[in-house]
């Protein structure tokens, strides 16, 4: 679970990254996509271990 939550703010960091800085607005959507498809799979992970 670790692993995801560093994931999970990595994503949020590129995302900060690429709207603070225009030029790398790619950088935000690739790290809004990342966050979701992590955040998918730590939930889907977090029900199957329970």
């Amino acid at each position: 679970m670790g692993l995801i939550l560093g994931l999970l703010v990595l994503w949020v960091v590129l995302v900060v990254i690429g709207f603070t800085i225009k030029a790398l607005l790619w950088l935000a959507i690739v790290g809004i996509v990342l966050f979701v498809v992590t955040g998918l799979f730590g939930a889907i992970r977090g029900r199957a271990v329970r």
